[in-house]
């Protein structure tokens, strides 16, 4: 993701690597320019040490024969040695402008040294007046050196003098280009600002109108912002409230119409009972009056209201059922999905239930209402406090000597306290209030009874772990209950 703050150093990165680049140009560009000075100040300097080094060792040369010591022999020899140095760095300066003026400068140079040396030699030799014409001789040649090195001199700033006025035009035409190049960036600099804001401000001004629609009621317009940083997760995770929101609303009015319809079937139902108060009714008139309401609503086109009315008929007519007769699990799988539709008319898409049945073994018996209290509890805990409701996972499992019904959600789950009154059937404080009236409590009693043994149920839970109720039915009671039954019919 491309956020902002990589933005902002991509900028300043830009920025940094143009400033960069025209100090690196203009480094480069100065330091050409003082390579060239230095150069010819070098030339300069070299004409100029080899005058300077002619003309001390002239006068080094007569401090000598005019005291002859070590010490002016020595000074003798170190000024004649510089001499020579400077000739030799004299040779680098040919150039074909001035090669025949040099070639007669270092002759100059080397008659000199020779003069000097063969005054030396006549002074050795204890002829003064000789040694006198040399150093005489030396003299003179000092001088013409240093009028040759004026000469020399005078070339080289003829030569060169092309090269000031071209390094003055130069900087005058770098001038222009550097007043033309910041002109030039500046405007780049502007170009890339004013893109990189427009990056950010538009999104934002996006997402403004966006949340302006939406406190106009309009929540079914999509918010879309095309850019890769935090401004277009925000409008992600805005336009998901958005339509969190818009299912929020669409959901409470078929919540609206449903209640709507109940409503209907309740003035229905009280206007029977009106009608029927003389009758003395009783539950099995009350469920043939449920009957008759489910019959005329498919009638009048209301089927979802006549299935509704007929599951709580068939719910109705299986809870008149004595609770000490055994069922098969068949029956029970049977009136469980019909309590699970009737839920899900109140519930809606907030209900989620999944199941999983091995159908080889709802032969089974058991006693009557046991699994609807049961997942009764579990829509009551874990489906009816949650906004987004929950699911619940119903499964039969056959096993070698036991049928295995599980019965598992994924609510905020229950205590350890909790469980364990629950299976030692002490009191349970309720914490929904409104079940059938048949608490997990008395299907763990009746299943004792049923069984006479303890192990048949099993609550897994923890807080916010869901709860598992896990039953253990064991099939050697299977034709003892069948036995019973017959004999009851």
């Amino acid at each position: 993701m491309n956020g902002i703050q990589k933005k902002i150093w991509t900028l300043a990165a830009v920025v940094l690597f143009i400033m960069a680049a025209i100090w690196i140009a203009l480094t480069y560009y100065n330091q050409k320019t003082q390579d060239q000075y230095n150069d010819i100040l070098q030339r300069y300097l070299r004409m100029n040490e080899v005058t300077t080094a002619s003309q001390q060792t002239v006068t080094s040369l007569n401090n000598y024969l005019l005291l002859p010591s070590r010490d002016n022999l020595s000074q003798l020899e170190q000024s004649k040695e510089k001499l020579r140095k400077a000739r030799i760095d004299v040779i680098e300066l040919r150039n074909p402008g001035n090669e025949f003026a040099l070639t007669n400068y270092m002759n100059l140079i080397d008659s000199l040294v020779e003069t000097t040396e063969r005054s030396l030699t006549f002074q050795s030799e204890k002829e003064t007046e000789a040694s006198g014409n040399a150093f005489s001789e030396a003299d003179r040649i000092s001088k013409y050196i240093s009028e040759m090195s004026l000469t020399l001199l005078d070339a080289e700033l003829k030569t060169y003098d092309r090269f000031y006025r071209g390094i003055i035009e130069q900087s005058a035409e770098l001038k222009k280009l550097g007043i033309w190049l910041l002109l030039l960036i500046t405007f780049l600099l502007l170009l890339f600002t004013y893109a990189f804001s427009l990056s950010i401000t538009r999104p934002v001004l996006k997402l403004t109108q966006a949340a302006k629609e939406l406190s106009r009621g309009r929540f079914d317009l999509r918010i879309e912002v095309e850019s890769n940083d935090e401004i277009s997760f925000l409008a992600k995770m805005f336009d998901r409230m958005r339509i969190n929101i818009n299912n929020l609303i669409s959901e409470i009015q078929q919540k609206a119409q449903l209640e709507h319809e109940l409503q209907q079937s309740k003035l229905l139902l009280q206007e029977s009972q009106l009608r029927s108060l003389q009758s003395q009714i009783n539950p099995h008139f009350l469920f043939n009056t449920l009957n008759t309401l489910s019959k005329k609503a498919y009638l009048e086109g209301s089927e979802e209201t006549s299935d509704l009315l007929a599951s709580v008929a068939a719910l109705l007519r299986y809870n008149l059922k004595r609770l000490d007769r055994s069922v098969t699990l068949y029956d029970e799988v049977r009136v469980l999905r019909q309590y699970i539709e009737i839920q899900k008319a109140r519930f809606t898409e907030r209900l989620r239930f999944h199941t999983d049945i091995d159908e080889s073994c709802l032969y089974v018996q058991l006693p009557g209402l046991t699994l609807q209290p049961i997942v009764e509890n579990a829509v009551i805990y874990a489906i009816e406090p949650e906004e987004d409701g929950g699911e619940i996972w119903f499964r039969i499992v056959d096993g070698a000597d036991r049928v295995t019904v599980e019965i598992e959600d994924d609510g905020p789950g229950m205590a350890e306290e909790r469980i364990r009154q629950i299976l030692e059937e002490r009191p349970v404080e309720s914490e929904g209030g409104h079940t059938t009236g048949i608490g997990l409590g008395n299907v763990v009693r009746r299943l004792s009874l049923f069984y006479g043994c303890d192990d048949v149920i099993a609550i897994e839970s923890g807080r916010e772990r869901g709860t598992k109720v896990r039953l253990s039915i064991p099939k050697a009671r299977e034709s003892g209950k069948q036995d019973q039954a017959s004999d009851r019919g």
